[in-house]
């Protein structure tokens, strides 16, 4: 019987090949494992879709690195429908339910959190990115699909380009939801910021910048990270946003910009296996960890 078992993917269970990305994530896992192991905890770490578990036989499972299943996300719902009454989920079903679909911003647009103007074009719309420039008036945009990841379908369009995205927003919104945004000008000088909640405090920050000529923050796509020191007014408008947020999540990372009117601005709450760049902050893992403890404690 396992206390906590770390979800992560196949790439990352016994990789025969490593390179520094790989490695830096199994020092992350590996980080958040010894802690727990450390709390007395018998921990492990397992591919999410592994066929051969018995995923009753842990009492916790923890998201970490669970980054394949933006290409497999039926295979994904599947399989947390099948896990959820079997074991518990760090953070919890409800979490990952909410969180996994962008729909989520409209509960905190509704709750007065600043996020980038946004509309929402529902699958099966006839919508075209032409009639959406001349109704919003914007400059520039940016589409993405309302369930997502690692900037899958990410498109930055503008007065002169849109044609060229025409029939790929077309096809999208005959599939799914995507989302059309203002785009935010400080992205391509300021970056994005990342701050690490970890049960609701403020532990360490990092800042995430696209290549040149890029948007897209992400590493997938050329960007880099370095550590940052978040202000006041920024650990204070993360905080806001998880007050905002209709759960508690034992762990968050608050992604936020600032607007094309220099305010703080959410670009994402993510719930569900963010990084959370634990070899910045070693003592994060043994944060969470702690709270892990207490959670199995109190049971």
């Amino acid at each position: 019987m396992y206390d906590v078992v770390i979800l992560t993917d196949n790439r990352y269970v016994n990789p025969t090949k490593n390179d520094w990305y790989i490695d830096q994530v199994l020092l992350e896992d590996q980080l958040l494992l010894d802690a727990l192991t450390k709390k007395g905890l018998t921990v492990c770490k397992k591919d999410w879709a592994f066929k051969n578990f018995d995923w009753t036989s842990t009492k916790y499972a923890i998201f970490r690195s669970t980054w394949d299943y933006f290409e497999r996300f039926d295979e994904f719902f599947i399989w947390l429908e099948n896990t959820k009454n079997k074991t518990t989920f760090i953070n919890s079903y409800e979490i990952i339910n909410w969180n996994i679909d962008k729909h989520y911003l409209q509960d905190l647009i509704k709750n007065k959190v600043n996020i980038s103007p946004t509309l929402f074009i529902e699958k099966g719309e006839s919508n075209t990115l032409s009639a959406l420039l001349q109704k919003t008036k914007w400059k520039e945009a940016v589409i993405k699909p309302a369930i997502s990841g690692a900037a899958r379908h990410t498109y930055r369009i503008n007065t002169k380009n849109y044609k060229e995205y025409e029939n790929i927003f077309r096809e999208l919104i005959g599939k799914e939801c995507v989302l059309f945004q203002e785009f935010m000008m400080n992205i391509e000088t300021k970056g994005e910021i990342s701050l690490i909640m970890i049960g609701g405090e403020y532990t360490h920050a990092v800042k995430k910048i696209a290549k040149k000529g890029d948007f897209r923050v992400q590493d997938d796509h050329g960007g880099t990270v370095e550590q940052y020191i978040a202000t006041e007014s920024e650990i204070e408008f993360a905080k806001n946003c998880l007050e905002k947020c209709p759960y508690s999540p034992i762990y968050a990372r608050v992604d936020v910009v600032y607007d094309n009117y220099n305010k703080l601005s959410l670009s994402e709450l993510e719930l569900i296996e963010p990084e959370l760049w634990f070899r910045n902050k070693p003592e994060s893992a043994k944060l969470l960890a702690e709270v892990v403890f207490s959670l199995l404690s109190s049971k």
